[in-house]
């Protein structure tokens, strides 16, 4: 995926999980974040970020804070590209041999999972989750706790169990960790809920991906450590 009118700032303070100040060209600007997350390992002061501009005239912000540098590392922090990404990953027959279809936010059970992809063999539920926390090289998930995830693993591993295709694709938004885990530290019964599924015939993929401040596209497996 690619972005347009990127610009570059110096992030100053988040007031709430919704908006930014950041240093730009001078002068100081209120960013929509498109993380609803905590990121506090990323959002610090003087942080380089990257933001988007918008000219709809209608807007409250002018610009969204997408990306993050962290030391050597860029990190796209836009809670609503890793499902973009997978779906052109999937689309490309990165993912799935025979796919004929790939219908987004789809009900099952008590839940609706991000994509229901359709081919030849069946049915797959995907489930995807974007991960922006890295410690000592290792992408972890999530970085606060998630009861909604949980619920999502329970029902994939439901939906394995009635014979359909399951899995949780981590899209990891940054390059170069040796590894995925579970977060337990932050929310154990995310980290037992994802065992439990995998256990139980639910898919589990993590893909690292390649950051520029205007571009994210999926880039190669990262091993999953559960």
């Amino acid at each position: 995926m690619r972005y347009q009118h990127m610009e570059e700032g110096r992030f100053l303070s988040r007031p709430n999980r919704f908006i930014a100040h950041v240093a730009l060209a001078g002068r100081e600007e209120v960013c929509h974040v498109k993380n609803t997350g905590r990121c506090r390992e990323l959002l610090v002061p003087g942080a380089l970020v990257y933001l988007e501009r918008s000219d709809n005239p209608a807007r409250k912000t002018r610009y969204d804070l997408v990306a993050v540098q962290k030391g050597e590392r860029l990190i796209n922090m836009d809670a609503q590209a890793p499902n973009q990404v997978f779906r052109e990953w999937a689309a490309a027959g990165n993912f799935l041999p025979g796919l004929r279809a790939i219908r987004p936010e789809s009900t099952f059970g008590g839940s609706r999972f991000d994509f229901r992809l359709e081919t030849d063999g069946g049915t797959t539920f995907v489930e995807v989750k974007g991960v922006t926390l890295e410690e000592g090289g290792e992408a972890r998930f999530p970085d606060a706790p998630t009861e909604r995830g949980v619920k999502h693993l329970r029902e994939l591993q439901r939906a394995a169990a009635e014979g359909y295709g399951a899995a949780v694709f981590f899209v990891i938004q940054m390059r170069g960790v040796t590894r995925f885990c579970p977060n337990d530290a932050t929310h154990p019964a995310f980290g037992q809920a994802l065992r439990e599924a995998a256990s139980s015939g639910v898919a589990v993929y993590a893909y690292d991906c390649l950051v520029t401040p205007d571009t994210l596209a999926i880039h190669r497996p990262v091993p999953v450590v559960l």
